[in-house]
């Protein structure tokens, strides 16, 4: 409330900020900028990117993996139908031309063997002959006559030499195990079954083998053993074919981690900084105008942080330069109460020591209403965080806050009256109704305390599209033009001769006008002219945002 003073009006200090999660139209003349809204497909850009990187390497590294598998078990199955095939035409020969049936089958090994020889291709396959009882007749490696030739290793010292023989010798439980899977494919042949599949050689490579029996009627007269030693170069192509896929897959997957890197992990350590920076002292915001262009999470955090410390300093000021104007208010009148009491005990007229102890009372509701007023404005911040915003009747409130006036009102005080519109409906906004309440009370006090005894005071309320508007209006002197706008610096007053003087802090507008601002609405001073362009008055005027229901 505006009131009357001595001093000359303070510098305007900056207004506290609003609070946050309240929807603004401007704050300090400045419009508030909208939180970025992506649309489309779940998830941010930025989110949505480095997905689609890391997702993208999988895929090529699966669908590599999934082809080669496909590719060897085709080549493999491939193999064993081949050899299959030269197995049945085999042991159909041998079983026509080197066997005899009287007096009971059997088949001719020597012949057997030479047929064998003819039939076989010792560079492609290993053939091996069996007769019924399981004992090898014919091997292809006996009987080609290619020498395999090997480079050999450098020359080592003898016990070098030998430690390097036993380490590349095969352990004899691995050529036993060998062996004895060898022996249960030729076993399986002889009870008549076909044997096609994969195993390992006496060398340990994987070979694929095909074991046929040879038939004579019912009787099995042998085996026929194909097996082919390439499956390991084929596995070997392979892997040498996945290469390229996983090259791919780790250049992706390199790409994707330095995108992360340094779309998000450099980003948020320099924000971090930034704020180990306003934490230190070294600067009271956080500003970082490349990273705010962005157009993604790490643009809108880097706006909201610096929107946050922006606001954080400018509470800061708003705090400092309150400190000083409370520093200069109380200053007066404790010079006053100083000079007062020194002057007491020097006074003997009985007169002069009346006016000094009236002074000396004055100057103390003066410090009382100082101080209530300045715990008022300060606490005003925590109780508009700690209430939660609800809906606010207006028409219950304006009547309840002009009743109270009404109730306690004498004769010859200055009336207030609630020009409430017929069949106005209800008008509602989203706030909290203490601090909706107080700005009432704040303007209809510093319309009283300009309105000559017997005036009335008038509130009014009614609805302009989606707003509401709340005008307090007195029959006053009004308000110069040139102070239209200072009237809300705190501790300004500019009273009316006569007017009891440190009746009032300065404070009432102030803080009326920050609660208005923190539920995103608006309070303006202007002066009620009659005929001629007269001033007959001042009006205030309190717009807030409709809900509409």
């Amino acid at each position: 409330m505006a009131s009357a003073t001595d001093t000359g009006s303070p510098e305007t200090a900056a207004d506290a900020p609003p609070e946050p999660g309240v929807l603004e139209r401007t704050v300090r003349g400045k419009t508030t900028r909208p939180r970025l809204k992506f649309t489309g497909l779940p998830g941010s850009r930025l989110g949505r990117l480095i997905l689609a990187f890391n997702l993208l390497g999988l895929a090529i590294l699966i669908s590599g993996a999934l082809v080669l598998n496909e590719l060897r078990r085709g080549l493999v199955n491939a193999r064993i139908d081949s050899l299959s095939t030269q197995g049945e035409l085999i042991a159909s020969i041998l079983n026509q031309a080197a066997t005899v049936g009287e007096p009971e089958p059997q088949m001719d090994a020597a012949y057997a063997t030479e047929l064998l020889q003819t039939l076989s291709n010792p560079k492609a396959q290993r053939a091996r002959l069996f007769d019924s009882k399981g004992r090898l007749v014919a091997d292809s490696d006996w009987m080609a006559d290619e020498v395999q030739q090997r480079d050999l290793p450098p020359a080592r010292p003898r016990d070098a030499a030998q430690g390097l023989d036993l380490m590349h010798r095969p352990e004899p439980s691995s050529l036993k195990e060998r062996q004895a899977a060898l022996q249960r494919e030729v076993a399986a042949a002889l009870q008549g079954a076909r044997y096609a599949g994969l195993r390992r050689n006496a060398d340990g490579d994987r070979v694929v083998s095909v074991s046929l029996p040879i038939r004579h009627v019912r009787a099995v007269l042998g085996v026929v053993t194909l097996e082919a030693s390439d499956v390991d170069a084929i596995i070997a192509r392979e892997r040498a074919a996945l290469i390229p896929f996983i090259l791919i897959a780790i250049a992706v997957t390199l790409a994707s981690s330095f995108l992360l890197n340094s779309l998000v992990a450099q980003p948020v350590l320099r924000m971090a900084r930034a704020a180990d920076r306003v934490r230190h002292g070294g600067a009271r915001a956080i500003s970082l105008p490349d990273l705010a262009r962005r157009d993604d999470e790490v643009g809108d955090l880097t706006r909201s942080l610096e929107a946050m410390t922006q606001a954080l300093s400018e509470r800061m000021d708003a705090i400092e330069s309150f400190a000083a104007d409370v520093a200069h208010e109380i200053r007066n009148p404790l010079t006053s109460l100083r000079s007062a009491v020194e002057t007491l005990d020097l006074v003997e007229e009985a007169g002069a020591r009346e006016r000094l102890l009236s002074i000396l009372k004055n100057d103390v509701q003066r410090l009382d209403r100082l101080v209530t007023d300045i715990s008022n404005a300060s606490r005003l911040d925590a109780e508009l965080s700690r209430d939660q915003p609800k809906l606010v009747d207006l028409n219950r409130l304006v009547g309840d806050v002009v009743s109270t006036y009404q109730n306690v009102a004498r004769a010859g005080d200055v009336k207030v009256a609630f020009n409430a519109h017929q069949g106005l409906e209800a008008i509602t906004v989203i706030g909290r109704e203490g601090p909706l309440g107080q700005i009432l009370r704040n303007l209809i006090d510093n319309a009283r305390s300009f309105s000559p005894p017997g005036e009335t005071v008038s509130v009014g309320l009614w609805r302009v599209q989606d707003e509401a508007i709340v005008t307090v209006s007195d029959n006053g002197p009004g308000i110069p033009p040139e102070n239209l706008e200072t009237v809300f610096q705190r501790f300004y007053t500019s009273r009316p001769k006569g007017s009891a003087f440190g009746g009032n802090s300065g404070l009432g507008l102030s803080i009326a006008r920050q609660i208005a601002e923190a539920h995103g609405g608006t309070l303006r001073a202007e002066n009620r002219t009659g005929a001629e362009g007269r001033v007959i008055g001042a009006m205030f005027t309190l717009v807030l945002p409709e809900t509409g229901e």
